[in-house]
């Protein structure tokens, strides 16, 4: 663990918008030295590490193709470098692409496949290899597996792979101190969830909630500030931030 005079560090990955960025900006607010990830959008990336730094927190951003092994071990190895060692991996990347399956192109699936599955499985793999002990790694996957809305048959897929891949690798961490969890929210007001639906599907999916809104990406980022800091005896688990929704 770092010492007590040094900052838990966080990397975040897709931390240039969305969950992502709250995430990155609840846990700078909880003390945390962060590695602000991208994939695309360096500048966004760039504005948080700024925001975080002015607000006398520490921060470096990072790049790179989650799916890419050289690319995420050159980003874990920068976060280390510039910040000395990482206690918690949230990797939030990932792309959503909507569809029936009979009509799903399958290029968009590989795509959708690389990102989603494989990019958590080379993120999860350096993770499982570098958080050190008190730590923790948080995947993230959707409430969708449990509703299962049509059109989403892909992202489903996908997401319903990572929860087996991290329930797994909570038990293979046995005897390091290093939890692993799923975070799956529900509807949430992010460029991701809002792109290509119309206002009465958004109004429709946020009255679906007993709590009759969307979730703010605030909302993701509490829980996943309790499973980065104090929540030590959950390991292992799904956890569905959805407003109960399902």
């Amino acid at each position: 663990m770092s010492t007590q005079n040094s900052p838990r560090v966080a990397l975040v990955t897709g931390a240039s918008g969305g969950i992502g960025r709250a995430s990155a900006q609840r846990l700078a607010a909880d003390g945390y030295a962060v590695g602000v990830h991208y994939a695309g959008n360096k500048d966004r990336a760039e504005s948080l590490v700024r925001e975080i730094t002015d607000a006398g927190g520490d921060a470096v951003a990072v790049g790179g193709d989650v799916a890419d092994e050289a690319a995420m071990t050159d980003a874990f190895d920068a976060v280390e470098r510039a910040l000395g060692g990482i206690d918690v991996v949230v990797n939030t990347a990932g792309i959503m692409v909507l569809g029936p399956i009979a009509d799903y192109d399958l290029d968009q699936f590989d795509q959708i496949v690389r990102t989603n599955l494989r990019g958590t499985f080379v993120v999860s793999q350096q993770a499982a290899r570098r958080v050190r002990a008190g730590g923790a790694i948080i995947n993230f996957s959707t409430t969708v597996t449990r509703t299962q809305f049509p059109n989403y048959g892909p992202y489903v897929a996908t997401k319903a792979a990572v929860e087996g891949l991290t329930l797994t690798l909570a038990r293979e961490l046995r005897g390091r101190d290093v939890t692993a969890n799923t975070v799956a929210p529900g509807p949430t007001a992010t460029p991701l969830f809002l792109d290509g639906k119309d206002e009465r599907t958004v109004q429709n999916l946020a009255d679906a909630a007993p709590m009759e809104r969307l979730g703010q990406p605030e909302d993701i980022a509490e829980t996943v500030a309790f499973l980065a800091g104090p929540a030590r005896w959950v390991n292992g688990q799904t956890i569905f931030t959805n407003g109960g929704l399902a």
